[in-house]
């Protein structure tokens, strides 16, 4: 059965080679294309609707963020700053291989190279290659093969501080959004406030400026804040994204503390107290309800708001306070502000007069145990 088929084969192409089938001939390449095509179609993707009205779209452009290609702000996030720690990992050469901090003019000591490299502004495979030359040209290694990694960088991180769980240095290589880098700082304290501050790095800058437009009627760009204030409350409570700003390497990110009211005095909780989201609105009666309310000895109508004021010849103004007619819904209720001191005192004849008694009841237990 082989050999006929191979008969058959091998007729074909004779008739076609003798001259006299041209037809023949001209058949059999027209079902050799055929096949080709045919193999080529079931063998090619077959495109997506979506790639293809992106292919005919005439808006058909590298898809970037505010204008900005991503590309470039991952080679900007690439490059090598004063102070970073690197992992440098030398073949077969463990002596060489580990960590090295750059200094602050830009160089790092390696290891029996005359003088220090400069690696600053350098990717971290631009920083290998100029190693692997220096040590070819001061003969300590032949056929070097080095990788760098950046294992630590100040400009590649996020200094997260203030009221978080956990305030520190978080590693950042690209935009990541603030409630996320406040997730990874295990979210904020309970001495919270209700504001964040963003302080911007010379990567956020850069990028900000460039999605702002770079030229605005010949000139450029208005310059990028140097700070941002968020509104923490709002956007925990709403997610409006308008709130929830990207956070870029070299950005230091601040949740201030909730602000502090202390009652002190004839009252029975004295202390600070936060003013936490359901203290934003402190006043006087709130404060004495959260510190137990007064003791029997205070001298209520005789209190005072101890308000900071730098300008004051005491550095505080002092504010009297009736909280007897405020109990009474005679006088209005004082709003209060951070820092201020509710002092609440006591009447020294009521104070004495108590202590008498406790020493009379002292007296009478201890005749009680004697009989």
């Amino acid at each position: 059965m082989a050999g006929g088929i191979k008969g058959s084969w091998s007729s074909v192409i004779w008739r076609g080679r003798a001259g006299g089938r041209a037809p023949g001939r001209f058949h059999f390449r027209m079902v050799a294309l055929l096949l080709m095509s045919l193999a080529g179609l079931l063998c090619a993707p077959a495109a997506s609707p979506a790639a293809s009205e992106k292919a005919n779209s005439p808006d058909n452009k590298t898809e970037t963020k505010g204008g900005v290609n991503p590309a470039a702000l991952r080679a900007e996030e690439t490059l090598i700053y004063p102070n970073d720690l690197l992992s440098i990992q030398v073949f077969d050469v463990p002596e060489m291989s580990r960590d090295y901090r750059v200094n602050a003019t830009g160089t790092l000591l390696f290891p029996l190279l005359p003088e220090p490299v400069q690696v600053v502004g350098l990717t971290a495979q631009q920083a290998a290659e100029v190693i692997s030359q220096k040590c070819i040209e001061a003969g300590v290694l032949s056929r070097p093969q080095i990788t760098v990694i950046i294992h630590e960088s100040r400009i590649h991180a996020v200094a997260v501080a203030g009221a978080v769980k956990t305030p520190q240095m978080y590693p950042v290589f690209g935009r990541i959004l603030l409630l996320d880098l406040l997730l990874q700082a295990g979210g904020v304290g309970d001495d919270a406030g209700s504001t964040v501050t963003i302080n911007r790095g010379e990567v956020s800058r850069r990028v900000l400026a460039l999605e702002g437009g770079g030229v605005v009627e010949g000139e450029k760009s208005p310059p990028v804040p140097p700070t941002v204030t968020i509104d923490l409350r709002r956007l925990q409570e709403t997610g409006d994204p308008s709130l929830n700003v990207e956070v870029y390497p070299g950005d230091r990110v601040m949740v201030q503390r909730a602000g502090v009211v202390y009652v002190l005095g004839a009252v029975n909780r004295a202390g600070g107290y936060l003013l936490t989201e359901a203290r934003q609105d402190m006043t006087v009666l709130k404060a004495i309800a959260l510190a137990g309310d007064m003791k029997s000895i205070a001298k209520a109508k005789k209190a005072m708001i101890l308000r900071p004021n730098p300008s004051a010849p005491a550095g505080r103004d002092e504010i009297p306070v009736d909280l007897h007619a405020m109990l009474r819904g005679h006088a209005p209720d004082k709003p209060m502000q951070s820092n201020d001191i509710l002092f609440v005192p006591d009447s020294t004849a009521l104070r004495a007069l108590h202590r008498s008694a406790d020493i009379a009841m002292a007296d009478v237990g201890w005749m009680a145990i004697y009989h």
